[in-house]
């Protein structure tokens, strides 16, 4: 238990999806708005990658955690519901996926006030997690998540575990994210206004690198987090390969694979086992 693992798990796996739409390029400039080419860029993810994530997910009795911002929740409120209805926790990122640290607390506030309020509207349930648009968060924003009673954030880098967060409004989890294991690292492209590394890599190197991290974090009991987006990983290959790493993380014995929420609860439930940080 020193892992701060259930019994006989050897690492935890996520897989988290952040459906940005076209919040993303209206954040950046709203001018987008009349560039069809950029705004249909967007739009794959809710309109052609989230289907299927969703029915490879399905058939493959996989749970995962969808960060949404409010405007794509009031875009897409079916696919939004489709989401909760099929068992997967929906989290918080952000209204229109403003960076958090541009924002002053009032605005912040507001800002996750408004996005837990529609998906709470949408699924009868109130989001218990948050993900930092752009994983840029403010002294003040762990208070700002206790206060409101979410159970963790997902935005930070310090560590290999979840752990307890402890702020002023009480005690918040943290599920650490790194670039490593994000997508759009590895498949953001868009040639104007410019996007990404400006190299899209192919599915072998992107599956190459996650599994080697999987590796890591197995073999030192740590919590493997995927970071991606239905614009980039819901494209026909890469859905391929996600499945092919599935496949693999299965292939170990002791993999929990689970959602974000399961693995704060756990460690909020088990607080002495968990890596405290100040």
């Amino acid at each position: 238990m020193k892992s701060g693992l259930p019994a006989g798990m050897r690492c935890a796996a996520v897989l988290s999806f952040d459906v940005d739409g076209e919040s993303g390029m209206l954040q950046a400039d709203p001018k987008n708005k009349d560039r069809m080419s950029v705004m249909s860029w967007a739009r794959y993810g809710p309109k052609t990658g989230m289907p299927r994530i969703l029915d490879m997910l399905k058939a493959k009795e996989v749970k995962a955690t969808f960060f949404v911002p409010g405007y794509t929740a009031e875009l897409y409120p079916d696919l939004i519901k489709r989401i909760a209805e099929e068992g997967h926790e929906l989290g918080a990122h952000g209204y229109l996926h403003e960076p958090v640290s541009t924002l002053d607390p009032i605005e912040e506030e507001v800002a996750l006030v408004k996005t837990c309020t529609i998906l709470e509207q949408i699924t009868g349930r109130k989001p218990v997690g948050y993900r930092a648009p752009l994983w840029e968060v403010n002294p003040g924003s762990a208070a700002l998540l206790a206060r409101h009673g979410l159970l963790y954030d997902s935005s930070l880098m310090d560590d290999d575990k979840p752990y307890i967060l402890p702020t002023e409004a009480g005690n918040l989890v943290e599920v650490p994210v790194h670039w490593t294991n994000d997508d759009w690292e590895q498949f953001a492209f868009l040639y104007e206004p410019p996007m990404g590394s400006g190299v899209i890599e192919t599915c072998e190197k992107a599956f190459q690198l996650w599994r080697e991290e999987f590796d890591g974090m197995y073999r030192y009991g740590g919590a493997f987090v995927l970071t991606m987006h239905p614009e980039l990983i819901g494209r026909p290959a890469r859905v391929m390969m996600l499945e092919r790493l599935i496949d693999y993380m299965r292939s170990h014995a002791g993999v929990w694979l689970t959602t974000c929420e399961e693995i704060a609860s756990y460690c909020a439930a088990n607080q002495t086992v968990a890596s405290t940080k100040a």
